[in-house]
């Protein structure tokens, strides 16, 4: 089993706490520490996966984004980490509902739930070479869209008009979240 999937299985009973107010704590910069978040979600300290699924979830409620830095903060230290991608992984998807009722929510690797809408908006953009999903957590903090979950959002995708263009993309809690133009995802597939 994956690490990844082994995160998922062992949170996936676990008691959910809201996430520390993060936001609130400004302490001072307390240097690096050598924990990275892999492309696949994977969190790794000194070049190892760390194991314990509860010990990173943990990690990832006092994670904060500033600019284009990561950092694992508590009220007293503020510490810098690499991020490869984005600092989550979404792994489920549900979809209830049609279209501007339609409502699509995601579930990570580490057990944070967002329904897309406003608040938490989908964007699409080209990374190293090749376009690629994302969702919004919590305070800049991204989901990478797992790609089997990527397919499933694909299939409750549509066509709608911007600026007298086609554009494919998805609708959720009444907001349409465009992907590409039309004429670029269906050219690729004649």
């Amino acid at each position: 089993m994956s690490d990844l999937l082994r995160y998922a299985a062992d949170l996936h009973d676990a008691k959910r706490r809201p996430a520390p107010p993060v936001e609130k704590w400004n302490p001072p910069y307390s240097g690096e520490i050598d924990i990275v978040i892999r492309r696949d979600g994977v969190w790794e300290h000194e070049g190892a996966p760390i194991a314990r699924a509860a010990l990173v979830r943990l990690f990832s409620t006092v994670l904060r984004k500033e600019g284009a830095r990561h950092f694992l903060v508590t009220p007293v230290e503020k510490l810098a980490i690499k991020v490869v991608d984005a600092p989550f992984v979404a792994v489920l998807m549900q979809c209830e509902g049609e279209g501007d009722e339609r409502r699509i929510s995601f579930k990570t690797s580490l057990g944070d739930e967002v329904e897309a809408g406003r608040a938490h908006p989908i964007s699409y953009r080209q990374k190293d070479g090749e376009w690629t999903p994302y969702i919004e957590v919590r305070a800049g903090l991204e989901a990478l869209i797992a790609r089997s979950v990527f397919y499933e959002l694909v299939a409750v995708g549509e066509t709608r008009e911007i600026d007298g263009e086609p554009w494919f993309g998805v609708t959720s809690a009444g907001v349409f979240f465009p992907f590409r133009p039309a004429r670029e995802i269906f050219a690729a597939t004649v």
